[in-house]
């Protein structure tokens, strides 16, 4: 298999299983935090079911870095070895910019570089393509099923508690099969249907608050200036025409670049112009960047658009970000809400929450417990990174702050762990700290 595309090859995962099979996990959703989960599972001896909507070779649209507090997981899972003899791109540091065009180069530790833990940017299509494999060879090796082409219709419900899956496969017209487990994880993004039932269904919240979902747009291009070669540093814009949001450029390696645009989905709202037109308009007329792309290309149908549910702290709800559990059920990754509401880095955070769902499954602990850890380890980080993205609305603040930071070596570390998703220093979570760090 060629090294160049092994990613556009179907993944064989077997038969179906039979109608009212039942499991010690199912697993709905097959991106890194569902992958995560039924690994995980699969290597302490559990029967897993691993269900995913899409078809392998499939493409998931997203930023495509893979920060450092991801590799452990991928190391465990038996994919880092893998990944790294595949095209990548090797990330060393982080450069960001300021609406007024004050810039600042953020490079990452030096011991990070030499445990190859700094992350990584890299296809999503490609990424996703290593965890699916290896994480279902690891469910099939223990008497488990995977499940492509899979749409869940609804959870199956006694009372308050979820007991298993409706699952309709082979499309619109397709067969509808009913699965069962005392455990069901929801894995399946933004609108994951687990995540509909616990949250809308049996607890009567919205699924969706407008001031903590972001919209992306990306897309990728070839040739753009700068961004050559297989190691360097990724780039984040607080660009003034796009000002609540940021622009982005993340080399891939190969001279491919996933060049996307974010903002806020009620501050979007309010927008005359969209994702699409206002990262056009950067690309073609922003003195920053249009020599860039003068000579570079758009990859053809590579322009799509995305919602990343943010992990940041809700005022009104009693369980933070919100709530990610119910009996017999729990929730990762983005069905969780739990993407870095300033860097809008997701994949770290689905497979810590993975991890930490498929030890509560073996150890058959859950519920309360289970959001509780998820918000203790994750929490004090995401509720940082929510007051950069706050401060990041005030041109003026954003740009004293990178300025400031362009001096000032404890503020470039701390910009290190918002923007590459390492694990949070405890000095981070102190607001003393913080205050200390911006103005002394």
């Amino acid at each position: 298999m060629s090294e160049e595309c092994f990613w556009e090859e179907v993944i064989e995962t077997g038969p179906i299983p039979k109608d009212t099979a039942s499991f010690d996990a199912i697993i709905v959703g097959g991106g890194p935090g569902g992958c995560a989960a039924a690994g995980y599972l699969a290597k302490a001896g559990k029967r897993v079911l691993l269900i995913e909507k899409g078809v392998w070779p499939r493409d998931k649209v997203c930023g495509d870095a893979i920060g450092g507090k991801s590799l452990s997981h991928v190391r465990d899972l038996g994919v880092k070895a893998v990944l790294e003899t595949t095209p990548h791109f090797k990330v060393t540091g982080i450069t960001f910019s300021s609406p007024n065009g004050k810039e600042v180069i953020v490079p990452l530790p030096e011991e990070e570089m030499e445990k190859m833990e700094a992350g990584y940017a890299l296809p999503r299509q490609q990424f996703d393509w290593l965890m699916f494999k290896s994480c279902s060879e690891h469910v099939l090796e223990n008497d488990g099923f995977v499940i492509q082409g899979a749409d869940v219709r609804d959870t199956i419900r006694e009372g308050d508690s979820i007991v298993g899956v409706k699952v309709r496969i082979g499309g619109r017209d397709g067969q509808v099969l009913d699965f069962f487990s005392k455990w069901v994880v929801g894995a399946g993004g933004y609108n994951c249907p687990v995540a509909r039932s616990i949250v809308k269904d049996i607890h009567g919240q919205e699924l969706m608050d407008k001031k903590h979902y972001c919209g992306g747009y990306r897309e990728y291009w070839q040739g753009v200036k700068g961004c050559e070669g297989d190691v360097g540093n990724i780039e984040i814009h607080f660009v003034d025409t796009v000002n609540p949001g940021y622009f982005w450029l993340f080399p891939l390696g190969g001279g491919m670049v996933n060049v996307g645009i974010g903002m806020v989905l009620d501050l979007l709202d309010g927008q005359k112009t969209k994702l699409k037109k206002l990262q056009e308009d950067v690309i073609k007329n922003h003195p920053a960047f249009k020599d860039r792309f003068v000579d570079a290309v758009m990859v053809k149908g590579s322009g799509k658009g995305w919602q990343l549910p943010f992990g940041s702290p809700r005022k009104k709800e009693e369980l933070q970000p919100r709530r990610m559990f119910s009996d017999g059920a729990l929730l990762i990754g983005d069905a969780a809400s739990l993407v870095d509401p300033f860097s809008g880095e997701g994949v770290g955070n689905a497979l810590v929450s993975g991890h930490i769902a498929a030890r509560h499954i073996i150890e058959n602990i859950g519920g309360i417990a289970f959001q509780n850890e998820v918000w203790g380890m994750l929490g004090p980080e995401l509720t940082n990174s929510f007051k950069m993205q706050k401060m990041s609305r005030r041109g003026w603040l954003l740009n004293w702050f990178v300025g400031k930071a362009s001096k000032k070596p404890q503020l470039q570390e701390m910009m290190t762990e918002m923007i590459a998703s390492k694990e949070a220093q405890e000095n981070l979570h102190s607001k003393w700290f913080l205050v200390k760090t911006l103005l002394f």
